[in-house]
């Protein structure tokens, strides 16, 4: 239920927390920092990689598997990518656990160290490439399209469920072509293919942009990223496409032979998503009373909940909606026809609230009398009675209208909350307000430090649909021939 749920205005971060508990979403675990993902939170992750597994096997993208473990060597061979994550990294030392000689369980045994360690993957960049110098020989076998489900850890130590885990899910693409031209394609063709997953499924407006050299991956030498708002202000970085250049085919001597049969190094990208989507679908739809879920992404689209007395009314009011269930089925609509006894119509009203189930339809026997329905709407709480007869297209195409409104609140929120600052004076003022802040800036490392330091507003993205604009840094005065995204971020 859900009564108790803080509200955003007062606590946000505790109505997050409280939120994914409340509607069966996901836990804290035993093991520090890590999460159990509930089955009705795992079946929204379910029905996103279907999306997404979908739309890269459209672009010619296979997937495949590699080992949770990579030797640490591997994260020696490119410096940068191993200071990027060194800090992170879970190590495996030893492989077998004895008796405790004292009888306290069981003790690593001291005999059994490892000759080289190994890491729990944190990204897979490292053993992946070792594996493409053996898969790549020849132009013919590029480019090379994989994709990887898996799960990473990152030695987090401030954690929160879904934003922030030490051990969290996603996918991982890693490619190989043969010229720098083709990769740089490959980055950018996948950046658009999550900006398209997150307005058209996730009803996300997102900014697609790139990333400073500060912000840029570890062994990258372009990132592109797509950058959220949620309903606090602050930006999440909802994705990221990596172009790798040839970093990765030199560290791990992935060479090809061209047409001329002339050697070369392939050049890279690497692209992912992960569990943060669940965040960002949470905080940036969902209310006070519970979550509002796209329908694209909802377990359950449409719940009917039938109000009855007794067997026999239960009976007829079935007999009426079993061909609708039916009808609604075909259209591929997952729907809900709650006939529990056990509990009172207005708790199931305010639990499938709390769920976000995008339409609840609710008949009772004068309803079937009057041939109508109470139709209530997650997005907005609103109800209608509509006629029973042509209840399933009335229905598929109210979760069509849904997913529109969902997306176009969120793209008015961060209209409204998207401020142009031009002085230091408005920026630290507007940054205690929240929201993007559209600002220049001078290009150096040393001022978008010091920025962060002031301020804790990082530059989230250089905006690629930004246009050339001649002013000075908000901070140091310098000129700046456009204006970067500041935000405060998750």
């Amino acid at each position: 239920m859900s009564k108790g749920l803080p509200k955003r205005s007062e606590n946000y971060s505790e109505w997050y927390n409280e939120l994914v508990k409340k509607a069966d979403l996901a836990e804290n675990s035993a093991v520090r920092g890590c999460m159990v993902i509930k089955p009705y939170g795992f079946s929204i992750w379910e029905k996103m990689q279907r999306a997404l597994d979908d739309m890269f096997k459209e672009t010619g993208h296979s997937n495949a598997y590699f080992p949770l473990f990579i030797p640490k060597s591997f994260l020696s061979k490119e410096a940068s990518h191993v200071e990027g994550f060194a800090k992170e990294c879970a190590v495996v030392t030893h492989y077998r656990l004895i008796n405790d000689p004292n009888g306290n369980g069981v003790i690593v045994d001291p005999d059994a160290k490892l000759e080289e360690e190994l890491i729990v993957r944190p990204t897979s960049e490292t053993v992946i490439w070792n594996t493409y110098k053996s898969w790549i020989q020849s132009y013919r076998d590029l480019p090379l399209l994989i994709n990887q489900w898996a799960n990473v850890v990152r030695w987090e130590m401030r954690t929160r469920i879904f934003l922030r885990t030490a051990e969290f899910l996603w996918q991982e693409g890693h490619t190989a072509h043969a010229t720098k031209t083709e990769a740089e394609e490959e980055t950018s063709r996948m950046l658009d293919v999550y900006a398209t997953f997150a307005e058209e499924w996730m009803a996300l407006p997102v900014v697609k942009g790139q990333k400073t050299a500060n912000e840029r991956f570890a062994g990258a030498e372009d990132t592109l990223c797509i950058e959220a708002m949620m309903q606090d202000g602050k930006a999440l970085q909802a994705g990221t496409s990596h172009f790798l250049g040839q970093n990765f085919a030199k560290a791990f001597d992935v060479k090809f032979q061209d047409k001329s049969g002339a050697l070369e190094y392939v050049w890279g990208t690497s692209w992912g998503v992960s569990t943060r989507l669940m965040g960002a679908l949470i905080m940036a739809h969902s209310d006070d009373l519970g979550l509002v879920l796209p329908p694209k992404l909802a377990p359950i689209q449409v719940v009917i909940v039938p109000i009855f007395k007794g067997d026999e009314q239960l009976e007829q009011i079935s007999e009426k909606i079993n061909p609708i269930l039916k009808e609604l089925k075909s259209k591929g609509i997952s729907v809900k026809f709650d006939k529990d006894d056990q509990t009172r119509p207005g708790w199931k009203f305010a639990e499938y609230e709390l769920k976000g189930v995008p339409a609840r339809v609710a008949v009772g026997m004068r309803d079937l009398e009057s041939g109508t329905v109470e139709v209530a709407r997650r997005d907005n709480l609103s109800k209608e009675t509509v006629s029973i007869d042509g209840i399933a297209q009335y229905l598929e195409n109210l979760l069509n209208d849904i997913q529109e409104n969902i997306y176009k609140k969120a793209f008015d929120f961060r209209t409204e909350n998207t401020f142009e600052v031009n002085t230091w004076d408005e920026f630290t003022a507007k940054i205690e307000e929240g929201g993007f802040l559209m600002a220049h800036w001078d290009g150096t490392s040393e001022t978008e430090e010091k920025i962060k330091e002031l301020t804790k507003a990082t530059i989230r993205c250089i905006p690629l649909d930004s246009k050339p604009e001649t002013g000075v840094c908000v901070l140091t005065g310098k000129p700046s021939d456009r204006r970067v995204i500041f935000a405060r971020a998750y």
